[in-house]
């Protein structure tokens, strides 16, 4: 670990994180109009992102950053696998930034606060609606920017109250945690969940994208990557139902308690404040 740690972060100089800044739905809307999200999409610097995955909980990580800058974020970082990740940074020359949570997670320990112990100036980033504690939160349509790349939050409720997908309009595509996974969604059985507001959130926030995004989701348990928004609109078993139906399907569902979460919600809940997570 202290290898790691020298090999990796000790020649490295990190500057102050990025501004978050927040945009209203009626500006949003003006700068889509204005500057042509697609025409934007072909001419910008090409994305740096790798796809990384915990193989205990099926989860998937995601590294995003500008190519020019080096500037990066993370996205749904596990605990176990901190040491992978940072040396993946490391290899290609990145400065995280960020570290962002889709929501607070039941399945598995996030790995932000252990990234701070290796980064102390990366941000932890939660929603505001949490209930959980960060080093910074986000709200509905804020932006968070890493150098010239940017990925703008969409509040997306339903699985937890305090679901975020985040969306990169550049590069077409949306890390949609577990309110839209490959062919389904995640559950609403806990964690103030709610099938209704689900149902509601991801047909007039990630729906309403256009149909050609791809969406990352935070898990898929039978191999599968990346789906489209035009894919799940057509071919989602749950969410291509009626709001009624897809209520009545989420109630029967029937799951299991899941197998973490008596440890990794308390753990979560403090998401990148290193005095206060439990001691390993």
């Amino acid at each position: 670990m202290a290898g790691l740690a020298l090999r990796s972060f000790a020649r490295q100089t990190f500057l102050a994180p990025t501004t978050l800044f927040k945009h209203s739905m009626k500006s949003y809307q003006a700068t889509v109009k204005n500057h042509n999200i697609s025409t934007t999409s072909a001419m910008a610097s090409k994305l740096i992102f790798r796809q990384l995955i915990d193989y205990v909980s099926n989860t998937y990580t995601y590294i995003l950053a500008d190519p020019v800058s080096k500037k990066a974020v993370i996205i749904d970082p596990v605990l176990a696998l901190v040491e992978r990740d940072l040396t993946l940074v490391d290899d290609l020359g990145l400065e995280l930034i960020y570290a962002l949570n889709t929501h607070v997670h039941a399945d598995h320990l996030t790995g932000s606060g252990k990234i701070k112990n290796f980064i102390k100036s990366c941000t932890s980033v939660l929603s505001s609606k949490s209930g959980a504690k960060a080093d910074q939160y986000v709200d509905d349509y804020e932006v968070i920017n890493f150098g010239e790349k940017s990925l703008e939050v969409r509040h997306t409720p339903g699985h937890t109250n305090g679901c975020v997908t985040y969306v990169d309009h550049d590069d077409q595509m949306a890390f949609t945690g577990d309110a839209v996974l490959i062919r389904g969604c995640g559950r609403t059985d806990f964690q103030q969940g709610s099938s209704k507001l689900l149902y509601e959130m991801v047909h007039a926030k990630i729906f309403t994208l256009p149909e050609e995004y791809k969406l990352y989701p935070a898990h898929d348990y039978t191999g599968r990557t990346v789906t489209t928004v035009a894919e799940e609109k057509r071919l989602n078993p749950r969410l291509t139902k009626t709001q009624p139906e897809f209520v009545d399907i989420m109630t029967n569902l029937n799951l299991s308690y899941p197998a973490q979460i008596d440890a990794a919600l308390p753990f979560n809940l403090v998401c990148g404040l290193q005095d206060e997570l439990p001691k390993e």
